[in-house]
């Protein structure tokens, strides 16, 4: 399989290309190409094409529309100090994205051919890249299912595309969010579809995000759905909980229990969170733990973190029972020497021990 290329003949003309990266937002702009490639069940993946963006034609009996079968990613690509380009971790982004696609019965597009075709857009609209620190290229390779047809059943052909946003930071970094934990809807099950990166996860979620912005606050937090006491995942990202402050302090993270999405950023964060020589645990976190430990002092900070947002205080927290403020409710030491730690190593000005980064331009 290969990258077949037929880039835009009309692209956006560098003034105004340039004016949108300069202030993108974000999920704003979109670039100049995308790449398409198809499946289907008798001869496989076919080669894929990079070629100008553009909307796609889909039958109305299309599947996707009907029985929701369809996978996502998100990744950035990131402007290094020599004004070179890199992916973060574009193989584990892969690996999730295959994994996913085999809970939705789609198929699993080979590693190797996923960070292809993410190399191809990146090379082909390098110039959409911000060259701001916290601000990159964020990537959305998705897959639908484009069998016609109402039958319910796994479809027989499948369309991957991926597309290209210039992003500013998802969150101001010297706020702190405040987040609504939903004790009346849950985001995943034992069983369901918590650890794929499917639509449907989210689109369960928006009415809680609803009702959280009628409460004042700006995101979800879930708890499980069997006990709903335990501490599980914002609507879009992991959560951390930092106990103790300095070098003594333990950052912890709830534990993928199979409800949850394993985020690479979240751990990323657990390898950095070593290096920086803090304890980690991975472990289960209940309401009670969260709403008595702010008030002792004990939980001292708190963040969310993920591909978009990549580090967010975690200032206060609503619900039903109250309202609990972390420490002052402001960005806490820790939580912003994570976020610098990390967003170093994405832009290159810090030391990529792991080789986490891989070079495209």
């Amino acid at each position: 399989m290969k990258i077949i290329s037929n880039p835009s003949s009309n692209p956006v003309a560098a003034d105004e290309r340039n004016k949108k990266v300069l202030e993108p937002g974000f999920g704003k702009y979109y670039t100049d190409n995308m790449v398409i490639a198809q499946w289907n069940e008798n001869t496989g993946w076919a080669d894929a094409k990079l070629e100008a963006y553009g909307p796609l034609t889909l039958d109305p009996a299309t599947m996707v529309f009907h029985y929701g079968q369809e996978v996502f990613e998100g990744m950035k690509a990131y402007v290094q100090p020599d004004g070179g380009v890199s992916l973060f971790r574009p193989e584990a982004n892969a690996k999730r994205f295959a994994k996913s696609a085999a809970r939705i019965a789609l198929p699993e597009m080979p590693v190797d051919f996923f960070v292809q075709t993410i190399e191809a857009l990146v090379k082909a609209d390098k110039e959409w890249v911000p060259k701001k620190i916290g601000e990159s290229l964020y990537l959305r390779p998705f897959m639908i299912a484009t069998e016609v047809g109402l039958g319910v059943r796994p479809s027989n052909h499948a369309t991957y595309v991926l597309i290209a946003t210039p992003a500013a930071a998802y969150f101001n970094a010297d706020k702190a969010v405040t987040v609504w934990i939903s004790t009346e809807y849950v985001r995943a099950a034992l069983g369901g579809t918590g650890e794929a990166k499917c639509g449907g996860n989210y689109a369960a979620s928006l009415l809680a995000q609803k009702q959280a912005a009628k409460e004042g606050c700006d995101q979800v937090a879930y708890i499980d759905a069997v006990e709903r006491k335990w501490v599980e995942e914002m609507g879009g990202m992991n959560l951390y909980f930092i106990k103790g402050s300095g070098k003594d302090a333990k950052i912890m993270t709830p534990k993928l229990t199979g409800t949850l999405l394993p985020g690479i950023t979240r751990d990323s964060i657990l390898t950095l969170a070593n290096d920086l020589g803090f304890k980690t645990e991975e472990t289960m976190i209940s309401i009670d733990d969260w709403r008595d430990g702010v008030k002792s002092g004990e939980i001292t900070e708190i963040f969310a973190c993920g591909t978009a947002a990549v580090v967010s205080a975690v200032g206060a927290a609503k619900s039903i029972h109250g309202t609990w403020q972390t420490g002052d409710g402001k960005p806490g030491p820790i939580t912003n020497q994570i976020r610098a730690g990390l967003l170093g190593i994405q832009h290159g000005s810090t030391p990529d021990k792991h080789g986490w980064n891989k070079r495209v331009i």
